[in-house]
């Protein structure tokens, strides 16, 4: 145990939590190995609502799982999106597919690849699937959002609320889907907190604290980060909040158009470490302070712990402008219709209790894959001695590019690439793959279920597009520098289908894109390694326009190289020893 928490592996703390969920509502299953949580007694064939994320938000996403809220959610680990691979099993093998499935996401990059490739593999096997994705945060303002757009925080769960409710009537996928865009779009919403919080199983000295009296208003979910440091009492830093949120004149924020003639619903949010005391007075304050300065009385008020940041000491205050929504019923009567979930008030009835199934829950399964090769051998002794060196080369880095990513995001890249390599020298230790094409998909296999943030996610698409790359030039010779060019630059268009990055992002295309580039050009791995490592060198003093970076204010980002594309520039550097 250490002074900060009970559980300190953060690994064994994600599984117990989603267990505890399938021990405190029957209806709701777990299938470990892929971190699912899902209904199991659907008492009628509707649309099905899959959403989820990084762990550490509870009760969000498990714990909304039930009758008249979601049909699955898929935890990923603290703070970091689950992998494509998890969520296409959701959508495949636990939810009633016949009636269509949304995919409801919070706007952040890893969220938006991993489930959006998860979609993308859906709607291939030939299922209705759609996917909503809710940036309700006015925290981050158009200026800073830039490309990203606004941050998903806990305004999101009355997307769930309202389209969980929508589809347990029978509505059709096209209802539900556009209700809940709806909803997405009217609704808006600001946090802030006393203090950052410390990650299981991290160092603390990283961990920066807020002096006495300052508050990060506008902070994110993730450690992320706010707008501002304020010295400010409760009562100016609600009128602050709320001017972020319904401030008309601010053009880089006026998001939504609420006014006192609009029906609302008020949500305020625990983040984690306020007492059900004090959010009793925060929601009190908000409230008076509404319709003392806009003279809005909303509908409905909502004070509770629905999404969290761990621990946070710090509350949200969400706002959402009822709308119609074309069907027969309102967005009041869907907030109002009951919910079997954890997360939410009602309470599970007592049918449930008394025909819980006996069955343990926890599935497994093993993804199925019908490989065809390329026709273009390999050295496979030359191909695993330079692998093996550059992925060595890759964990023996970890500690800088986790280093690194702690300055400019939330410091998991280092863990993620170095949990994919050991999974790679896994395969490498056992393939007697001599096809390229066949050996690159027992590589994405593991790096699919292996790597999950928005690395795994951006990693993942583009070994698939590789993969795909080399089966393009199908013949019988051999898998040369010149077909490996070929085939990375039909990745990198491929990889941009799904995120906008390019050089000069401060992302790892940064090293990518040279290494591509010049491998093309010159058939020379190590002319391309240098080209990536000049490209990551070059991210040093560079401002970020994509990913979490983009949130992350204060100094120190300009004395180091994003992680992402140091790590890459570590591994074609490696790679080029030995080749």
């Amino acid at each position: 145990m250490s002074a900060r928490h009970f559980i300190n592996d953060p690994n064994h703390l994600v599984l117990t939590a989603l267990k505890s969920v399938t021990l405190t509502n029957p209806s709701v299953a777990l299938d470990e190995e892929n971190k699912i949580i899902y209904r199991q007694h659907a008492s009628n064939s509707q649309v099905s609502l899959v959403s989820g994320g990084g762990s550490g938000h509870e009760p969000s996403f498990a714990a909304f799982v039930g009758e008249g809220l979601l049909s699955g959610a898929v935890a990923g680990t603290i703070f970091a999106s689950p992998s494509a691979e998890q969520i296409r099993r959701c959508i495949l093998q636990h939810v009633d597919a016949s009636k269509g499935v949304l995919v409801i996401v919070m706007n952040y990059t890893g969220d938006v690849l991993n489930f959006g490739m998860a979609v993308e593999k859906a709607k291939a096997s030939g299922l209705n699937v759609d996917m909503v994705v809710v940036g309700d945060d006015a925290g981050v303002g158009r200026s800073q959002g830039g490309k990203v757009g606004r941050r998903g925080i806990a305004g999101t769960v009355l997307v769930h609320k309202i389209a969980g409710a929508l589809a347990n009537t029978g509505a059709t996928l096209s209802d539900v889907a556009k209700v809940a865009r709806l909803t997405a779009k009217n609704t808006v919403s600001i946090g802030s907190s006393l203090s950052h919080v410390h990650v299981p199983g991290r160092g603390t000295d990283d961990v920066e604290e807020l002096a006495v009296g300052e508050v990060e208003v506008g902070m994110g979910i993730h450690n992320e980060d706010g707008s501002e440091r304020a010295k400010a009492e409760l009562p100016s830093l609600v009128q602050k909040m709320l001017k972020y949120m319904l401030d008309s004149s601010d053009k880089d924020r006026a998001f939504a158009s609420i006014s006192k003639s609009d029906d609302t619903v008020l949500l305020v949010n625990n983040l984690g470490g306020v007492s059900p005391l004090e959010l009793g007075g925060i929601t009190n304050e908000v409230v008076e302070q509404l319709e003392k300065s806009y003279s809005i009385r909303p509908k409905r008020i909502l004070s509770g712990t629905f999404m969290t940041s761990l621990n946070g000491l710090g509350f949200s205050i969400s706002l959402l402008k009822l709308a119609d929504t074309g069907v027969t019923q309102s967005m009041l009567e869907l907030i109002d219709a009951p919910a079997e979930a954890n997360g939410w008030s009602a309470a599970i009835k007592s049918s449930i209790w008394t025909d819980k199934s006996s069955a343990a829950g926890h599935t497994s399964s093993a993804a199925k894959t019908s490989a065809k090769p390329a026709g273009l051998s390999l050295n496979l002794d030359q191909t695993k001695t330079a692998l093996a060196n550059a992925l060595s080369k890759v964990i023996d880095a970890e500690a800088d590019i986790t280093r690194y990513d702690t300055v400019v995001g939330d410091g998991d890249c280092g863990i993620g690439l170095k949990r994919g390599a050991e999974a790679v020298q896994k395969v490498l230790s056992s393939t007697q793959a001599t096809d390229a094409a066949l050996l690159m998909d027992e590589i994405v296999a593991v790096v699919e279920t292996s790597m999950d943030g928005t690395s795994g996610a951006l990693y993942a698409i583009y070994l698939n597009a590789l993969a795909a790359g080399l089966r393009s030039q199908y013949g019988d010779g051999k898998a040369d520098s010149k077909v490996w060019a070929k085939a990375a630059q039909h990745a990198m268009d491929s990889m941009a289908k799904y995120t906008p990055a390019k050089q000069g992002d401060r992302t790892l295309v940064d090293a990518l894109g040279p290494f591509v580039e010049t491998l093309e050009k010159t058939s020379d791995i190590k002319k391309a390694a240098q080209a990536a490592q000049t490209g990551a060198d070059k991210t040093k003093g560079m401002k970020a326009s994509l990913g979490r970076t983009v949130y992350v204010g204060g100094q120190g980002w300009q004395d180091v190289p994003d992680p992402g594309a140091y790590g890459l520039a570590v591994f074609f550097n490696g790679l080029a020893e030995k080749l």
